[in-house]
């Protein structure tokens, strides 16, 4: 991440940095919610790991539409590739 010249953040900076955290707490959350012994505390993180995948959405939305997060269009021969590979798994 490129800070610009007046030692500060600026959008693009800023963004980038939020989406960057919103994945490290999206992880965490994720880690928590598989290793708990509680159905009560696994269904808030639960909770909390959707609120945080909303909010790391928003963000990348944002950066798209300001061009600052390109993503390329899978070609459709390796969409159907993928689906008949996970299909034929899960019929096993």
């Amino acid at each position: 991440m490129a800070l610009q010249t007046s030692g500060q953040f600026g959008d693009k900076e800023m963004l980038e940095d939020s989406l960057s955290s919103q994945k490290f707490i999206t992880d965490g959350y994720n880690t928590f919610a598989n290793e708990c012994a509680s159905a009560q505390l696994k269904t808030d993180f639960m909770n909390l790991l959707n609120e945080e995948h909303q909010i790391q959405h928003e963000i990348f939305t944002e950066m798209q539409k300001r061009g600052w997060y390109q993503t390329e269009a899978a070609e459709q021969t390796k969409i159907n590739q993928a689906k008949q590979k996970y299909l034929a798994q899960a019929q096993q």
